[in-house]
């Protein structure tokens, strides 16, 4: 049958029926509506909470880790060879700390065409001296613009600024918990002691705020120079290496390939952040959860609207059937219908989805705990535009399929002689 008469027949049924019309659009607006905001706001949460860390985590870290030697000094006798040896107790061996060779290090890394940047850190355990009392804190020295460039160190720097610790000698920016622990103030001198009882004052010249309290009570910054003259050690010292990717995916078996290379420890951003990425996982499964049960909803709405228009057309289906109409072309105008109002509800709730998720976008969000966010979170990828769309034509694919095929099965002589 001729395809715009289908149409046409199609489009009458819809004006004929208007308000069950509107309200399964309605339906379907609404369910495409909340997918798409739910799905912007738990992706945008997610891109937060996860950039929290992710931000300053670097792909790869290397450095050496404390822990037992692989081979104890019985393995290397003769005497008890074949033997087996049951070692309680065992001690770390005695290797430092930091990364022996590390500028031959540094050079290969800049050469890797995988590798987009690489800041040098010391990490030193300190504590910070107030009158009698010590307090446990975290030193990184760190080199200041590779730190800013690959990790966006400024961001995070809430009050003073982040170049001062090049500009200003023994300088420190301390975490936002230990400065209200000590009651620093920006330009105070704090006295900070290293574990071998060195102590060295240092000027207090921001604060630094990663959002992670237990992490800001005791985590503070300074250059590499100052940790190093700190430490009392060569300005050839490193502890660690932080690599960034150029694909950030690769990182557990390019850390495997550094970590032969160069004889180190090398650590990959998925093993040191699995919490997070289940997390992420997690909840956005529950958000595709959430938003297809509502077009699920609606496709039940759609179904048992279409299911009372055959019970009050049947004479109309009937009359059709009897001047020439095929089953399948009374299928293909019932599908048509519920197409079209899935893509107009579709269409609406896209737009709506948009707007709302803009809205959600303007409202204030501000805390103490995380300085760089302002507003809510809200992530506009189409991605999930295009999905909401796909889904609601499906869904009302289907919510019209049962219906239609019920309707293309309508008797015509079983009718009229009824009637």
């Amino acid at each position: 049958m001729n395809t715009k008469l289908i149409i046409s027949i199609a489009k009458s049924l819809l004006i004929a029926r208007w308000r069950q019309t509107m309200v399964a659009a309605m339906g379907v607006t609404f369910g495409i509506t909340m997918f798409i905001t739910l799905l912007s706001f738990m992706s945008g949460l997610n891109d937060m909470l996860d950039n929290l860390i992710l931000n300053r985590t670097p792909h790869i870290k290397l450095y050496n880790e404390i822990k037992p030697s692989n081979i104890q000094p019985i393995q290397l006798s003769k005497k008890y060879a074949g033997s087996y040896a049951f070692i309680h107790s065992v001690k770390p061996n005695s290797s430092r700390l930091e990364l022996y060779n590390n500028g031959a290090i540094l050079n290969t890394l800049k050469k890797d065409n995988r590798v987009s940047g690489i800041a040098p850190k010391i990490t030193a355990q300190v504590f910070y001296n107030i009158g009698s009392i010590d307090i446990t804190g975290v030193i990184n020295g760190i080199d200041v613009e590779a730190e800013n460039r690959l990790f966006f160190f400024s961001d995070y720097v809430t009050t003073g600024k982040f170049i001062d610790l090049i500009n200003v000698p023994n300088s420190i920016i301390l975490g936002k918990g230990a400065a209200e622990k000590m009651l620093a103030n920006i330009g105070d001198v704090i006295q900070v002691t290293t574990v071998k009882g060195d102590i060295m004052p240092l000027k207090v010249v921001g604060y630094f705020q990663s959002g992670l309290q237990d992490l800001d009570k005791v985590q503070s910054y300074t250059s590499l120079a100052t940790a190093q003259k700190l430490l009392g050690k060569p300005n050839n010292y490193v502890t660690d290496i932080q690599v960034k990717l150029k694909d950030m995916t690769l990182a557990p078996m390019i850390a495997k390939e550094f970590s032969t290379l160069f004889g180190c420890d090398a650590e990959d951003i998925q093993t040191a952040n699995s919490q997070f990425e289940t997390g992420t996982n997690v909840r956005t499964l529950i958000s595709y959860a959430v938003g297809i049960t509502l077009l699920i909803v609606a496709g039940f709405g759609i179904y048992n609207i279409l299911n009372m228009m055959i019970y009050e057309k049947m004479d109309s289906i009937a009359i059709l059937k009897a001047t020439g109409f095929s089953g399948f072309d009374v299928n293909r105008i019932f599908i048509t219908i519920a197409l079209t109002i899935g893509f107009i509800g579709g269409f609406l709730g896209l737009i709506f989805g948009f707007f709302l998720s803009a809205a959600i976008d303007q409202i204030p969000f501000n805390t103490s705990a995380l300085p760089t966010i302002t507003t809510y979170p809200i992530n506009y990828n189409p991605k999930f535009y295009f999905i909401g769309t796909i889904f609601s034509l499906i869904t009302t694919y289907f919510a019209g399929l049962f219906p239609a095929r019920k309707a293309s099965k309508i008797d015509p002589v079983i009718i009229i002689r009824g009637k």
